[in-house]
C-alpha cells in the first residue's frame, strides 16, 4: 500500500479532532466552565496522537496477494482478518477515490460479489496501480465465471 495512505489517515483524524475537539471545548467551557473545557481539549489530544500513531500501523497492516484461483486479503491492526475472494464469485470491481484520496494520488479498489457480506475493498492503492488490478480482477472474474 501507498506511504499516502497513512498520510490520508491522518488528515482525516486530524480535521476530525480539531473540529470536534474545538466544538467540544467551547460547548464544555459555555456550560462547565474553564477546567472541563480544558480537560476536552487535552481528551482531544491524545486522541489526535492516538490516531496518528494507528494510521501508520493501519497503512502496515493492509495487504494482498493475487493468486492463481482467488485475491487473498489481509488486513488490521487489533484483529487480524484474512478475506479470500474467488474470482468466479466477483461481480463488480471498480475504483474509488474522494477529493482527498485524489490530492494524494491513492485510490479504493472495491470488490462487490453476490453475497453482501463478502463485499471488499483493497485501499491505498496507487491510482495507477489501482486501475490495473481492476482491469486484472475483472478480466480473470469474467474467465472464471460459473455462467449463471
Amino acid at each position: 500500500m501507498s506511504p499516502a495512505l497513512a498520510l490520508y489517515r491522518r488528515l482525516v483524524v486530524g480535521s476530525l479532532c480539531l473540529v470536534g475537539g474545538t466544538a467540544a471545548a467551547i460547548l464544555s467551557y459555555v456550560w462547565f466552565g474553564p477546567v472541563w473545557a480544558a480537560a476536552v481539549a487535552a481528551l482531544t489530544l491524545v486522541a489526535l496522537a492516538a490516531g496518528w500513531l494507528l494510521a501508520g500501523r493501519f497503512q502496515r497492516s493492509w495487504g494482498y496477494v493475487e493468486g492463481p484461483g482467488e485475491l487473498y486479503l489481509t488486513y488490521g491492526v487489533f484483529l487480524r482478518q484474512l478475506v479470500v475472494v474467488p474470482y468466479g464469485r466477483m461481480q463488480v470491481v471498480d475504483v474509488t477515490a474522494d477529493l482527498l484520496e485524489q490530492a494524494l494520488g491513492i485510490a479504493t479498489v472495491r470488490l462487490r460479489t453476490a453475497a453482501s457480506t463478502a463485499d471488499t475493498r483493497v485501499v491505498g492503492l496507487p491510482l495507477g496501480e489501482a486501475v490495473g488490478m481492476r482491469d486484472r480482477l475483472a478480466a480473470r472474474s469474467e474467465s472464471f465465471s460459473t455462467g449463471l
